[in-house]
């Protein structure tokens, strides 16, 4: 929720508001407390206040320096196909930055999956997005997690990954698991999706045996971001 900019007193104002400190200074107190109470919450309850509380409580968890911005989440987001018949699993919500351009891509919020190991930040999701599956948990067990979707979930296959992982601030071998366990669940025509902060170099996906088909900077993110295009290597 961004902040009202300041701007230059109005006299009368001043004046009017003098006066009520002169005439109902216990009023005026409590009414001066009770808006620094709102402010406060206003600004607690904010997605950019959450993502900074989860990523000082949980800096490995979080990794990103800052919160993608709706331009790279935009950006992902059109490299996904929304009229295709399958699953879009999305690692690592955060506060919904990618959720959200998803969904205005056009993708039905019944087929979209989104996993996110933080319990604060799963609850913002539910809330924020009541018709979208969220699940609580580590990526690395994403199979065992989609295996609790309902059946019309489950029998469809997963042709998008659209992650926001940390991935280069993952120790191993968790970031190993990780990225057998996404590479198990992509469908063969299925592509997966990772942004991250470091320019050059493969991407880690390639690790688990996906091929990098494209990608592309993202020059207006803060910091400048890249986005890999990967998917299963074509068989010999």
């Amino acid at each position: 929720m961004p902040l009202p900019r300041s701007r230059v007193p109005d006299p009368l104002e001043m004046l009017a508001l003098a006066r009520a400190l002169a005439e109902h200074p216990v009023t005026a107190v409590r009414a001066a407390r009770a808006g620094v109470v709102r402010l406060r919450r206003a600004v607690t309850r904010s997605p950019r206040s959450l993502f900074l509380r989860e990523l000082v409580s949980q800096p490995l968890a979080v990794g990103a320096i800052c919160a993608s911005s709706p331009h790279l989440a935009a950006r992902m987001a059109a490299l996904v196909d929304p009229a295709s018949d399958g699953l879009v699993v999305e690692l690592g919500g955060g506060t919904g930055v990618i959720t959200a351009a998803l969904l205005a891509r056009g993708v039905p919020p019944q087929r979209l999956v989104v996993v996110e190991q933080s319990a604060r930040l799963t609850a913002h999701l539910r809330q924020r997005f009541a018709a979208v599956q969220v699940l609580q948990g580590d990526a690395a067990d994403l199979p065992q997690l989609l295996a609790r979707l309902d059946d019309e979930r489950r029998r469809l296959p997963v042709l998008h990954i659209v992650s926001g992982l940390p991935l280069l601030s993952i120790p191993q071998p968790c970031r190993g698991r990780i990225l057998h366990a996404g590479a198990a669940v992509l469908a063969p025509q299925g592509r997966l999706l990772q942004f991250t902060y470091a320019l050059r170099g493969p991407s880690p996906w390639q690790q688990a045996g996906l091929a990098c088909l494209r990608r592309e900077r993202v020059l207006a993110n803060l910091p400048p971001a890249r986005v890999d295009v990967l998917g299963p290597a074509p068989r010999a």
